[in-house]
Protein backbone atom coordinates (compact mmCIF):
# COMPACT_ATOMS: atom_id res chain seq x y z
CA UNK A 1 0.00 0.00 0.00
CA UNK A 2 1.33 3.73 -0.83
CA UNK A 3 2.62 5.39 1.79
CA UNK A 4 0.18 8.12 3.58
CA UNK A 5 2.74 10.19 3.66
CA UNK A 6 3.49 10.27 -0.06
CA UNK A 7 1.76 13.86 -0.12
CA UNK A 8 3.20 16.91 2.20
CA UNK A 9 0.46 19.59 1.54
CA UNK A 10 -2.99 20.24 -0.37
CA UNK A 11 -3.93 22.57 -2.15
CA UNK A 12 -7.47 24.23 -2.24
CA UNK A 13 -9.42 25.83 -5.49
CA UNK A 14 -11.24 27.88 -3.15
CA UNK A 15 -14.66 29.55 -5.08
CA UNK A 16 -13.16 30.90 -7.71
CA UNK A 17 -10.19 31.34 -10.00
CA UNK A 18 -11.41 35.60 -10.76
CA UNK A 19 -8.76 38.08 -8.94
CA UNK A 20 -11.55 40.46 -9.20
CA UNK A 21 -14.15 37.82 -7.27
CA UNK A 22 -11.71 36.83 -4.68
CA UNK A 23 -10.98 40.22 -3.91
CA UNK A 24 -15.07 40.99 -3.26
CA UNK A 25 -15.25 37.46 -1.50
CA UNK A 26 -12.16 38.89 0.69
CA UNK A 27 -14.15 42.24 1.61
CA UNK A 28 -17.21 40.09 2.54
CA UNK A 29 -16.01 37.26 4.57
CA UNK A 30 -13.12 39.61 6.39
CA UNK A 31 -16.51 41.57 7.51
CA UNK A 32 -18.31 38.77 8.53
CA UNK A 33 -16.15 37.12 10.47
CA UNK A 34 -15.78 40.51 12.64
CA UNK A 35 -19.21 40.25 13.22
CA UNK A 36 -18.98 36.51 14.10
CA UNK A 37 -16.72 37.13 16.57
CA UNK A 38 -17.73 40.86 17.61
CA UNK A 39 -21.64 39.31 17.71
CA UNK A 40 -21.64 36.28 19.99
CA UNK A 41 -18.60 37.76 22.26
CA UNK A 42 -21.23 40.55 22.84
CA UNK A 43 -23.79 37.69 23.60
CA UNK A 44 -21.56 36.34 25.97
CA UNK A 45 -20.66 39.28 27.88
CA UNK A 46 -24.26 40.52 28.31
CA UNK A 47 -25.27 37.19 29.66
CA UNK A 48 -22.00 37.46 31.99
CA UNK A 49 -22.59 40.66 33.45
CA UNK A 50 -26.52 40.52 33.37
CA UNK A 51 -27.89 39.07 36.93
CA UNK A 52 -31.07 38.73 34.78
CA UNK A 53 -29.42 35.93 31.94
CA UNK A 54 -28.53 33.81 34.93
CA UNK A 55 -30.73 30.95 34.13
CA UNK A 56 -29.27 27.61 32.25
CA UNK A 57 -30.82 28.80 28.76
CA UNK A 58 -28.22 31.65 28.81
CA UNK A 59 -25.80 29.50 29.96
CA UNK A 60 -25.67 27.44 27.41
CA UNK A 61 -26.41 30.15 24.89
CA UNK A 62 -22.86 32.02 26.07
CA UNK A 63 -21.16 28.36 25.84
CA UNK A 64 -23.01 27.96 21.94
CA UNK A 65 -21.70 31.45 21.48
CA UNK A 66 -18.07 30.70 22.26
CA UNK A 67 -18.30 27.46 19.88
CA UNK A 68 -19.47 29.54 17.30
CA UNK A 69 -16.54 31.12 17.84
CA UNK A 70 -14.10 28.33 17.33
CA UNK A 71 -16.20 26.63 14.88
CA UNK A 72 -15.74 30.22 12.22
CA UNK A 73 -12.72 30.17 13.19
CA UNK A 74 -11.42 27.06 11.91
CA UNK A 75 -11.99 27.47 8.35
CA UNK A 76 -12.78 31.23 7.96
CA UNK A 77 -9.50 32.97 9.05
CA UNK A 78 -7.92 30.83 6.41
CA UNK A 79 -10.40 30.81 3.79
CA UNK A 80 -9.70 34.96 4.34
CA UNK A 81 -6.10 34.64 3.75
CA UNK A 82 -6.10 32.61 0.91
CA UNK A 83 -8.24 34.84 -1.09
CA UNK A 84 -5.51 36.86 -1.50
CA UNK A 85 -2.66 34.40 -2.14
CA UNK A 86 -1.63 33.26 -5.12
CA UNK A 87 -0.91 29.51 -3.80
CA UNK A 88 -3.41 28.52 -1.23
CA UNK A 89 -1.77 25.35 0.51
CA UNK A 90 -1.93 23.58 3.63
CA UNK A 91 0.17 21.04 5.20
CA UNK A 92 -0.92 17.36 6.08
CA UNK A 93 -0.62 18.36 9.54
CA UNK A 94 -2.69 21.65 9.10
CA UNK A 95 -5.05 19.57 7.53
CA UNK A 96 -5.61 17.27 9.89
CA UNK A 97 -5.72 20.41 12.39
CA UNK A 98 -8.29 21.79 10.57
CA UNK A 99 -10.27 18.58 9.94
CA UNK A 100 -10.23 17.52 13.75
CA UNK A 101 -11.40 21.01 15.04
CA UNK A 102 -13.95 21.31 12.80
CA UNK A 103 -15.77 18.02 13.72
CA UNK A 104 -14.83 18.57 17.37
CA UNK A 105 -16.78 22.18 17.63
CA UNK A 106 -19.56 21.22 15.22
CA UNK A 107 -19.66 17.93 17.55
CA UNK A 108 -19.96 19.99 20.74
CA UNK A 109 -22.62 22.46 18.67
CA UNK A 110 -24.68 19.13 17.41
CA UNK A 111 -24.96 18.32 21.37
CA UNK A 112 -25.08 21.78 22.60
CA UNK A 113 -28.17 22.38 20.75
CA UNK A 114 -29.66 19.04 21.98
CA UNK A 115 -29.19 19.99 25.67
CA UNK A 116 -30.76 23.19 24.70
CA UNK A 117 -34.27 21.62 23.08
CA UNK A 118 -33.85 19.46 26.61
CA UNK A 119 -33.49 22.81 28.97
CA UNK A 120 -36.29 23.93 26.61
CA UNK A 121 -38.17 20.58 27.64
CA UNK A 122 -38.06 20.70 30.87
CA UNK A 123 -38.86 24.73 31.52
CA UNK A 124 -42.06 23.98 29.62
CA UNK A 125 -43.32 20.93 30.32
CA UNK A 126 -41.91 20.48 34.22
CA UNK A 127 -41.43 24.40 35.65
CA UNK A 128 -42.30 23.17 39.08
CA UNK A 129 -39.00 20.60 39.33
CA UNK A 130 -36.84 23.13 36.57
CA UNK A 131 -34.55 24.37 39.51
CA UNK A 132 -34.24 21.18 40.49
CA UNK A 133 -33.32 19.06 37.74
CA UNK A 134 -31.11 21.57 35.54
CA UNK A 135 -28.85 22.94 38.91
CA UNK A 136 -25.52 23.53 38.04
CA UNK A 137 -24.27 20.48 38.75
CA UNK A 138 -26.24 18.66 35.94
CA UNK A 139 -25.25 21.94 33.57
CA UNK A 140 -22.01 21.08 34.07
CA UNK A 141 -22.07 17.83 33.20
CA UNK A 142 -23.70 18.36 30.03
CA UNK A 143 -21.35 20.49 28.82
CA UNK A 144 -18.44 18.20 29.74
CA UNK A 145 -20.43 15.44 28.03
CA UNK A 146 -20.86 17.73 24.76
CA UNK A 147 -16.98 18.52 24.59
CA UNK A 148 -16.67 14.34 24.92
CA UNK A 149 -18.84 13.77 22.36
CA UNK A 150 -17.38 16.34 20.41
CA UNK A 151 -13.96 14.67 21.29
CA UNK A 152 -15.32 11.46 20.40
CA UNK A 153 -16.88 12.23 17.15
CA UNK A 154 -13.80 14.34 15.50
CA UNK A 155 -10.99 12.09 16.54
CA UNK A 156 -12.75 9.21 14.56
CA UNK A 157 -13.55 10.79 11.63
CA UNK A 158 -9.68 11.78 11.40
CA UNK A 159 -8.57 8.21 12.76
CA UNK A 160 -10.66 6.93 9.29
CA UNK A 161 -9.25 9.55 7.13
CA UNK A 162 -5.34 8.36 8.57
CA UNK A 163 -6.52 5.13 7.40
CA UNK A 164 -6.13 6.00 3.71
CA UNK A 165 -2.90 6.63 1.43
CA UNK A 166 -2.77 10.22 -0.36
CA UNK A 167 -0.32 9.54 -3.16
CA UNK A 168 -1.16 11.22 -5.84
CA UNK A 169 -3.46 14.23 -6.81
CA UNK A 170 -3.56 16.91 -3.74
CA UNK A 171 -6.21 19.32 -5.42
CA UNK A 172 -9.21 20.06 -3.24
CA UNK A 173 -11.98 21.25 -4.46
CA UNK A 174 -12.71 23.34 -1.37
CA UNK A 175 -12.05 25.99 0.79
CA UNK A 176 -11.33 23.58 3.96
CA UNK A 177 -10.08 20.26 4.09
CA UNK A 178 -12.86 17.82 5.17
CA UNK A 179 -13.63 14.37 5.38
CA UNK A 180 -15.29 14.01 1.31
CA UNK A 181 -12.90 15.98 -0.77
CA UNK A 182 -10.31 14.24 1.44
CA UNK A 183 -11.70 10.70 0.55
CA UNK A 184 -11.92 11.58 -3.09
CA UNK A 185 -8.21 12.17 -3.72
CA UNK A 186 -7.48 8.73 -1.59
CA UNK A 187 -5.41 6.63 -3.62
CA UNK A 188 -7.00 2.91 -2.63
CA UNK A 189 -10.60 2.32 -2.43
CA UNK A 190 -12.62 4.67 0.03
CA UNK A 191 -16.08 2.83 -0.23
CA UNK A 192 -15.99 1.43 3.28
CA UNK A 193 -14.34 4.62 4.87
CA UNK A 194 -16.88 6.58 3.35
CA UNK A 195 -19.51 4.91 4.94
CA UNK A 196 -17.74 4.47 8.36
CA UNK A 197 -17.37 8.42 7.94
CA UNK A 198 -21.14 8.46 7.36
CA UNK A 199 -22.00 6.29 10.29
CA UNK A 200 -20.03 8.74 12.35
CA UNK A 201 -21.42 12.16 10.66
CA UNK A 202 -24.03 11.73 9.04
CA UNK A 203 -25.79 9.11 11.32
CA UNK A 204 -25.14 11.90 14.63
CA UNK A 205 -26.66 14.44 12.52
CA UNK A 206 -29.92 12.96 11.52
CA UNK A 207 -31.13 11.15 15.01
CA UNK A 208 -29.67 14.47 16.96
CA UNK A 209 -31.73 16.41 14.11
CA UNK A 210 -34.68 13.76 14.70
CA UNK A 211 -34.29 14.06 18.55
CA UNK A 212 -34.41 17.79 18.68
CA UNK A 213 -37.72 17.85 16.18
CA UNK A 214 -39.98 15.32 18.35
CA UNK A 215 -38.69 17.16 21.32
CA UNK A 216 -40.45 20.17 19.94
CA UNK A 217 -43.09 18.31 19.23
CA UNK A 218 -43.86 17.31 22.72
CA UNK A 219 -43.45 20.74 23.65
CA UNK A 220 -45.93 22.29 21.29
CA UNK A 221 -48.48 19.77 22.09
CA UNK A 222 -48.06 20.93 25.91
CA UNK A 223 -48.57 24.50 25.33
CA UNK A 224 -51.92 23.71 24.18
CA UNK A 225 -53.04 23.71 28.13
CA UNK A 226 -51.45 27.02 28.40
CA UNK A 227 -52.65 30.77 28.40
CA UNK A 228 -52.42 33.08 25.26
CA UNK A 229 -49.46 34.89 27.08
CA UNK A 230 -47.77 31.58 28.20
CA UNK A 231 -47.80 30.35 24.97
CA UNK A 232 -46.67 33.61 22.86
CA UNK A 233 -43.08 33.87 25.36
CA UNK A 234 -42.61 29.92 24.75
CA UNK A 235 -43.32 29.61 21.50
CA UNK A 236 -41.26 33.16 20.79
CA UNK A 237 -38.00 31.43 22.57
CA UNK A 238 -38.58 27.84 21.08
CA UNK A 239 -38.27 29.66 17.43
CA UNK A 240 -35.11 30.94 17.75
CA UNK A 241 -33.95 28.27 18.64
CA UNK A 242 -35.58 26.11 15.73
CA UNK A 243 -34.24 28.45 13.48
CA UNK A 244 -30.56 27.81 14.83
CA UNK A 245 -31.43 23.91 15.07
CA UNK A 246 -32.94 24.36 11.06
CA UNK A 247 -29.62 26.71 9.73
CA UNK A 248 -26.73 24.17 11.17
CA UNK A 249 -28.31 20.67 10.80
CA UNK A 250 -29.99 20.73 7.13
CA UNK A 251 -26.46 21.91 5.56
CA UNK A 252 -24.92 19.08 7.82
CA UNK A 253 -27.34 16.26 6.53
CA UNK A 254 -27.05 17.36 2.90
CA UNK A 255 -23.43 17.26 3.16
CA UNK A 256 -22.51 14.13 5.34
CA UNK A 257 -25.58 11.95 4.88
CA UNK A 258 -24.22 10.31 1.68
CA UNK A 259 -21.72 8.09 0.30
CA UNK A 260 -17.95 9.70 -0.69
CA UNK A 261 -19.32 11.88 -3.52
CA UNK A 262 -18.50 15.28 -4.11
CA UNK A 263 -21.35 17.67 -5.18
CA UNK A 264 -20.55 21.00 -6.75
CA UNK A 265 -22.59 22.74 -4.49
CA UNK A 266 -20.74 21.61 -1.62
CA UNK A 267 -18.93 24.77 -0.58
CA UNK A 268 -21.97 27.20 -0.94
CA UNK A 269 -23.74 24.50 1.25
CA UNK A 270 -20.77 24.15 3.60
CA UNK A 271 -20.71 28.07 3.92
CA UNK A 272 -24.11 28.15 5.69
CA UNK A 273 -22.88 25.65 8.70
CA UNK A 274 -19.45 27.35 8.89
CA UNK A 275 -20.27 30.94 8.33
CA UNK A 276 -24.37 31.84 8.22
CA UNK A 277 -25.12 29.95 11.32
CA UNK A 278 -22.55 31.31 13.80
CA UNK A 279 -23.24 34.91 11.86
CA UNK A 280 -27.03 35.07 12.43
CA UNK A 281 -26.60 32.99 16.11
CA UNK A 282 -26.70 36.40 18.10
CA UNK A 283 -29.31 37.80 16.20
CA UNK A 284 -31.58 35.57 15.98
CA UNK A 285 -31.42 35.12 20.21
CA UNK A 286 -31.30 38.39 20.48
CA UNK A 287 -34.22 39.76 18.39
CA UNK A 288 -36.75 37.14 19.62
CA UNK A 289 -35.98 37.40 23.37
CA UNK A 290 -36.96 40.45 24.95
CA UNK A 291 -34.26 39.24 28.25
CA UNK A 292 -31.43 39.50 25.93
CA UNK A 293 -32.25 42.80 24.51
CA UNK A 294 -33.21 44.25 27.52
CA UNK A 295 -29.64 42.93 28.93
CA UNK A 296 -27.98 44.66 26.05
CA UNK A 297 -29.51 47.78 26.03
CA UNK A 298 -28.48 47.76 30.16
CA UNK A 299 -25.00 46.93 29.15
CA UNK A 300 -24.62 49.64 26.65
CA UNK A 301 -26.08 52.62 28.84
CA UNK A 302 -23.33 51.18 31.53
CA UNK A 303 -20.59 51.27 29.04
CA UNK A 304 -21.37 54.51 27.75
CA UNK A 305 -22.38 56.10 31.27
CA UNK A 306 -18.44 54.33 32.58
CA UNK A 307 -16.23 55.81 29.11
CA UNK A 308 -18.38 59.47 30.67
CA UNK A 309 -17.41 59.11 33.50
CA UNK A 310 -13.47 58.71 32.84
CA UNK A 311 -13.52 61.35 30.10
Amino acid sequence: MPSPFNVTEFIFLGFSSSQQVQRVCFVIFLLVYAAIVLGNFLLILTVLSSASLGSPMYFFLSCLSLVEICYSSTTVPKLISDLLAERKSISVGGCMAQLFLMHFFGGIEIFLLTVMAYDRYVAICKPLHYTTIMNRQVCAVFVGTALAGGFAHSIAEVLLIFQLPFCGPNVIDHYFCDVLPLLKLACSDSFLIGLLTVANGGTLSVVSFVVLLASYVVILLHLRTRSSEGRRKALSTCASHVTVVTLFFVPCVFIYLRPSATLPADKLVAVFYTVITPLLNPVIYSLRNAEVKKAVKNLWIRTVKLARDRG
